[in-house]
Formats: structure tokens, sequence, C-alpha cells
């Protein structure tokens, strides 16, 4: 099998990652398809990483005044000196605070191919200052298996052949079983749908896209998911989300 992975930047630029996903597997750095404009304060915790040129390639989110939570295909191979986290704005051109990286932290056992354990944390070299536009997220605890209403958001691209928005997107959502997310991709991807996954489903025309990767998935005000890979972008299928509750322990031992 060919896993062919595309990581879309800000840019413009395309990075090709080879593993062994089908080739229709897409892993994205994009924005939310068919979501909404969000306000100014309306997702305190969510993160842009920028490159050194202040160009946006994932989402995070912030989980202390030192540490931001992402995808570890958005970190692996990355410098200190090209890793930015931005805080504390809905918009890319305007607002919030840049902070430089002291430390990125990858899951040991995170694997390029499978995108397993596709987690990852930065540490800013100052604190983050808390106030109405930049706050922590908390994290989820509790592996959920169904629930509805949970809240994507990033700076995706609008669609595969769409442009970026210059307002953070997000989305409502439905997180669904792994058997009923596995039995919705194909056979060759479901076997990057681990158990340490969690998975949402939109109606077609709505979903994930390049350049989301790393952003949050929350319900009930905790954070559940971490952006991890799909099929972009907004044609049907389930998204997949590296589950927080299952790296919870993890996340909490390497935040400190």
């Amino acid at each position: 099998m060919i896993r062919l992975s595309l990581l879309f930047v800000l840019l413009g630029a395309a990075a090709v990652f080879g593993g062994t996903l089908s080739p229709e597997f897409l892993e994205w750095e994009g924005r939310i398809v068919g979501g909404s404009n969000a306000a100014s304060g309306q997702f305190p915790y969510q993160v842009s990483l920028r490159s050194s040129a202040n160009a946006h390639f994932c989402g995070a989110s912030i989980i202390n005044n030192r540490w931001v939570l992402s995808a570890a295909h958005c970190t692996v191979g990355r410098t200190l000196a090209n890793t930015r986290v931005v805080v504390g704005t809905h918009l890319l051109n305007s607002g919030g605070f840049s902070h430089a990286s002291s430390r990125i932290v990858n899951h040991g056992s995170y694997n390029s191919n499978t995108l397993a354990n596709d987690v990852s944390l930065v540490q800013t070299a100052s604190v983050i200052g808390f106030n109405t536009l930049a706050q922590p997220i908390g994290l989820g605890s509790v592996n959920i298996a169904t629930a509805t209403g949970a809240l994507a958001s990033g700076w995706g691209r609008l669609g595969a052949n769409a442009g970026i928005p210059n307002n953070l997107q997000w989305l409502r959502t439905n997180i669904i079983t792994l058997a009923d997310c596995r039995n919705r991709h194909s056979v060759a991807n479901r076997a990057s749908v681990f158990d340490n996954t969690i998975c949402t489903l939109s109606p077609t025309g709505q979903g994930m896209c390049m350049g989301d990767s790393g952003g949050p998935l929350v319900h009930s005000n905790l954070q559940q998911g971490i952006v991890s890979w799909g099929i972009p972008c907004g044609l049907g299928a389930p998204d997949v989300f590296a589950r927080v509750s299952s790296h919870r322990n993890w996340i909490l031992n390497n935040a400190n």
C-alpha cells in the first residue's frame, strides 16, 4: 500500500511524506469546510503555530501558561527557530501575541506512516498571559463513545481547491463510535483508526481540511481530540483525531 500524505501550508507549498495508507488518505494542515466565522474571544484556547516567516502551518490549543498541545505530524522535524506560538487572536493577519518556542516534545511512539500517537507539545519561551482572548482548555479524561455538538475550530482551507480565510473558522460536529468510523473508511485507511483515536462525522460539505491539523476538538468544555487526518475536504468521510483522554497522562507528565 502507498500512502500519499500532503501537508499544506498557508504559503501554498506542499511537502510529501511516504507511508502505508491508501492514496486517497490526505493529512491536512488547512481550514474547516462549511464552517462559520469565529468571533473575537469565542475560542480563547485556539493557537496558530507559525513559521519564522509568520506563516500559519498548524493549529494547537493552550493547556497551561507555558505549553500548547498539537499533533506530532505538525512538529516532527521542525526547529525551535521556525516554530512560533501565536495566541489571543481569531485573525491571522492581526492581533494576538507571538511567543518563541523553547521546547518541542513529540510522542515517543508516534509513527509517521500510520499516524499512531499523533500528539505533540510545544513549550513557549515566555509565559502566556491569560485574558478574555487567551485561556487554557481543560483535558478530557473520559473516553467518549458518541456525542453531538462537538466544536472543531481552525484556520484550514475552505475546500480542497479553495482559499484560506483570515478569520478563524468553527463547526459543530458529532462524535461517532470507532466501529462506525472504521466502517466508513476504506479497508486500508481504517487500520489507522486506532483505539486511542476519536472520530467525528459531519454532513457532506462540512469537515476538516488542509491546515486544521493539530487543532482542538472540544465537547462539554473539555478538549477531546487533536486533529490528525482525514479525506479532504468535507466529502462525508469521518475526520480522525488523536483522543485526548487516551493521551492525558502523557500530556500532563510532559507539560510541566
